[in-house]
């Protein structure tokens, strides 16, 4: 799918940050240019956490230039120079990039061929500039720091492959990233947080602790739940179904597929096609077998007329609508919330899985709630505030929401095209907001086809930013499926639908956890919550180990019992490394005194206590869902 370019209106909201990274790009594209004139650039934006450059040259850039690269970057910053923004006629600005001037040191015999494209595609009417740093002149619509020397501490980062405008038909050209702070202290703290986030890595404690796994034959981006991964999940479904009980939700369940009419409908086709699955084609009708010793393939004499198209289900949405529809609704069902862990299929490009966090089979903690215009303040506030609820216990201590508005120039394109319809919620999103006091920012351009939608930005323990959850307001769908109640006035009217997920997907949720506790889970969530361990294998010693395990079990306590005849360091290494929470270690003494000694994971050794105590105290932890 090719980048999508930033308006002027979006340039101008760049934070200071970015602002310094985007600067670092120039001073990059400057530094390269010192060592290879000949390189032809395309783009080159700030990025989360960094910034990086594309550029096309027959030298293949390895991080073994770095310090040459970085060492002329150097120069640039010290030289000081001013950020010289100057705006100039669309013709004179084609000149310049036939002259090969842009993205260059000056004129050149090979005309800047990306930039020439660039320009093309600029709106007309739509202001051009360029930016000058030294010898170095850029296209770009800014905005800058004022002078190289504003440009903190920085350093590359890595080298990578990308097509042009991210399109495969496009060429491919080098992506050099780097990134920029204000001072080298916030450097120094970034890349400590980033060692901290390799020995956190989910992919690696996913392996490490067993909880899931991939498999080639399976295929990419489908994610193989083992037992511990498993019991996360439940735990999660357990909170979510409890949580979504008490606040008034009822539970649903739908097919993992359906026809190609009921996408059309919810208008995810065509707007959603990229993200989908390719259809199957069924004969519903007229299939014909083939006589005994008929060789040729059965689909060959089928009449392709009679196939029906369908698709693996991305999203749970319009099968909710379905489930709204089919029965007469009045006001006082509203609001109605249908909520299920509903299993969806999204194709995510190869080069876009990532573990857990990029994956084409996931499930989600979805949720429908349909109600009347009077009802949404009340209703968008308690989805918000289950949100909070969720931080809370899971001890995300920072989290901004991130509302996401319509470009009213891309109405019919990109969306839904009712302007008055877009303003109305808009501002009634706005509204809850403001009056709510929740953290949020507002980003034009992103929301949803059908509504504006709130993004969840949260922060792990380490500081590490993950958007984690969705909650969407939607005045189109309702409409495009017919959805309407009966008012009290006996008119029919239709619903507005809020959807919602604050727990997002199995898949990326767990994920984050796994980075944030760094696989060290509270007592309520472990894989393995409690592990005896039994100095000896003498019978009576045993029995008693067994009798505990058998106490705990009969609780639904995540229980397993070391019986093998390892010595005592090596189970307390065993069980440590598969960061088991809870370790019973029982001796003779401890059967004698019907005791237990009690070791926490992180914690090292409690001492002996009793056991009736110990065994309570686990059972009100996992109950209370203690951190």
């Amino acid at each position: 799918m090719a980048d999508e370019r930033k308006t002027l209106e979006q340039r101008a909201q760049m934070t200071d940050i970015e602002r310094l990274r985007h600067s670092a790009a120039h001073v990059l594209a400057t530094a390269i240019l010192k060592i290879w004139p000949e390189a032809q650039f395309a783009a080159g934006p700030p990025v989360e956490n960094g910034f990086y450059y594309d550029l096309e040259l027959d030298h293949r850039i390895s991080p073994e230039d770095f310090e040459k690269i970085e060492a002329e970057m150097k120069k640039e910053i010290k030289a000081n120079h001013v950020f010289e923004r100057v705006a100039l006629p669309r013709d004179e600005a084609l000149s310049m990039a036939q002259r090969g001037v842009l993205g260059a040191l000056g004129e050149r015999p090979s005309p800047s061929k990306f930039k020439l494209d660039i320009i093309q595609n600029i709106p007309e009417g739509e202001e051009i500039s360029l930016y000058r740093n030294g010898e170095f002149t850029d296209l770009c619509a800014g905005p800058h720091v004022m002078r190289t020397g504003n440009i903190g501490a920085f350093k590359l980062t890595h080298v990578a492959s990308a097509y042009y405008k991210g399109d495969e038909k496009n060429p491919q050209l080098q992506r050099i990233y780097g990134t920029a702070f204000k001072n080298k202290t916030q450097l120094d703290e970034y890349f400590a947080m980033l060692e901290e986030a390799k020995k956190r890595d989910h992919r690696k404690l996913g392996k490490e602790l067993e909880l899931f796994t991939f498999d080639d034959q399976v295929g990419p981006g489908l994610p193989l739940w083992l037992p511990r991964g498993t019991a996360i999940i439940e735990e999660l479904e357990k909170l979510a179904k409890e949580t979504e009980f008490a606040g008034g939700y009822v539970r649903v369940r739908t097919p993992n597929l359906a026809r190609e009419s009921l996408y059309r409908t919810s208008g995810h086709l065509p707007y959603y096609a990229d993200s989908m699955f390719p259809p199957m084609e069924v004969h519903e009708t007229g299939d014909q077998k083939p006589e005994t010793g008929e060789t040729e393939n059965l689909s060959a004499i089928r009449d392709p007329k009679s196939a029906i198209k369908y698709y693996l289900k991305a999203m749970n949405c319009p099968h909710h609508h379905k489930l709204y529809d089919a029965i007469p609704r009045s006001y006082r069902d509203l609001p109605l919330r249908l909520a299920e862990y509903g299993t969806c299929h999204r194709y995510e490009q190869s080069g876009e899985l990532f573990g857990l966090m990029r994956v084409r089979s996931l499930q989600m903690n979805d949720a429908h709630i349909y109600c009347t215009e009077e009802q949404f303040e009340t209703e968008f506030l308690a989805v918000n505030e289950m949100y909070v609820k969720y931080f809370k216990l899971f001890g995300i201590e920072r989290y901004v929401m991130r509302f996401s508005t319509h470009d009213p120039a891309k109405l019919g394109q990109k969306f839904v095209d009712n302007s008055p319809l877009w303003l109305k919620t808009e501002e009634m999103v706005r509204g809850v907001l403001q009056r709510s006091g929740i953290n949020y920012v507002e980003v034009p351009n992103e929301a949803a086809f059908y509504g504006p939608k709130i993004d969840v930005q949260i922060w792990s323990a380490i500081g590490r930013e993950f958007t984690i959850a969705t909650n969407q307001v939607d005045f189109a769908q309702p409409k495009s499926f017919g959805l309407v109640y009966k008012d009290s006035d006996n008119t029919e009217k239709t619903p507005l639908c809020i959807h919602r997920a604050p727990l997002g997907t199995h898949e990326r949720f767990i994920g984050f956890l796994i980075e944030h506790y760094a696989g060290n889970f509270p007592l309520w969530l472990a894989p393995e919550q409690v592990r005896i361990l039994p100095i000896g294998d003498e019978a009576p010693l045993l029995e008693y180990a067994r009798s505990i395990q058998s106490e705990l079990r009969a609780h639904q306590v995540r229980c397993e019992l070391d019986g093998s005849s390892d010595h005592m360091k090596t189970k307390i290494a065993n069980a440590e490394q598969m960061k088991v929470h809870t370790m019973l270690v029982i001796g003779n003494r401890d059967m004698e005194a019907n005791a237990v000694s009690l070791r926490v994971h992180g914690q090292g050794n409690l001492g002996a206590k009793p056991r009736d105590e110990v065994l309570a105290d686990i059972l009100q932890s996992i109950k209370d869902r203690r951190a």
